[in-house]
């Protein structure tokens, strides 16, 4: 008879998800099962980058850049149902510059009418906007540069600054967390950020929102730039006629806030739930407006027509807090970001 093994039992070890199980409970506290799902698919990601041997430097990017936009989510969290703009332009525009006095009185006006100010929190243009916003109505999203980029005093050590080392990550707040863009006479990054956020929105990548660009009274710096957008852009035939309704180009304050403001006015949110376009509505709407839009606006319907409706079932379940807005419900057509904007207009001025 052979004598008994002294090897201890062999242990079969535990799943990841039955770990995950066991773990996700006692840090996710009274948050709803739906978003576990998620957290499960980031943390399973983050092992399969052992598995797949990814370098040093990579998981050096990935980790800080995960880190800071988890810090950002936290910062913004509390303001999630508070309209923001993020505003651009130059941070060497001196506070005796018009382009200055203009941004500072924009944002005055804009924080009168209950919005927050997104800026990156330098000097010029940046100070301009959160100077007119004031601290409590601020955001400072700031850039780690190898030079060094001071936050300037009306958000310098305010909680609603943070700063990012990633240009990225930081580009991605500024579309994220805005409802409208607006845009001063700037540099490389202002151009950079004002054609990505076109872009974004022409592409449906980004929800529609007004993208606004301002001069000074009587200045020429954006209208000019228009001009070469019609003279290079549009006459061959780089962008459609449509897309000149994705911005707007002013030299008033006053065009520029009722841009954003009036944006809002019947329009309140918009998304996908599956093949349907959903528009969220501040208030129900007419059913001759409904049939008025389903006539005009035919060619941006796959089929059918537009249908005013309630909240869909999955809208219930994801975002609960719009259960009480009339829904606009439509198939669209791809790429026609520019008709859509059309469309949300004539929805603001008559509904």
């Amino acid at each position: 008879m052979a004598a008994p093994s002294t090897k201890p039992p062999r242990v079969r070890p535990r799943r990841r998800r039955d770990v995950l199980a066991e773990l996700l409970p006692r840090i996710q506290g009274e948050r709803p099962d739906r978003y576990e799902s998620y957290v499960r698919e980031i943390v399973e990601t983050a092992l399969k980058l052992l598995r797949d041997g990814t370098g040093t430097g990579d998981l050096k990017l990935l980790n800080a850049a995960l880190r800071e936009l988890r810090y950002a989510f936290k910062i913004f969290a509390p303001y999630r149902h508070v309209r923001k703009v993020s505003a651009f332009g130059s941070a060497r525009t001196p506070p005796s510059a018009p382009a200055y006095k203009t941004a500072k009185e924009f944002s005055r006006g804009i924080a009168e009418r209950g919005y927050m100010v997104i800026t990156g929190g330098g000097d010029g243009i940046m100070r301009a906007c959160q100077e007119g916003a004031g601290r409590e109505r601020s955001f400072g999203a700031n850039i780690r540069l190898p030079f060094e980029q001071e936050a300037n005093e009306f958000i310098s050590k305010d909680p609603k600054l943070v700063t990012f080392r990633y240009f990225f990550t930081r580009k991605l707040i500024f579309v994220k967390e805005a409802d409208a863009v607006v845009l001063f006479p700037g540099g490389f990054g202002t151009h950079d950020e004002g054609f990505e956020v076109m872009t974004l929105v022409q592409t449906g990548k980004s929800r529609p929102m007004p993208i606004v660009f301002i001069d000074a009274p009587r200045g020429t710096f954006w209208k000019t730039w228009l001009r070469y957008i019609h003279d290079h852009l549009l006459r061959n035939g780089l962008i459609s006629q449509d897309d000149l309704s994705l911005f707007k180009v002013t030299d008033s304050v006053e065009a520029a806030i009722e841009e954003i403001d009036g944006f809002y006015r019947t329009y309140h949110s918009s998304r996908f739930v599956g093949p349907d376009f959903v528009i969220r509505l501040t208030h129900p709407i007419s059913p001759e407006l409904v049939q008025k839009l389903s006539q005009e606006f035919t060619d941006l319907l796959v089929d059918g027509e537009i249908v005013e409706t309630q909240a869909l079932p999955l809208e219930r379940e994801q975002e609960p807090e719009l259960d009480a807005l009339s829904r606009l419900v439509f198939r669209i057509v791809p790429g026609r970001a520019g008709r859509l904007r059309q469309l949300i207009d004539r929805l603001n001025r008559e509904g």
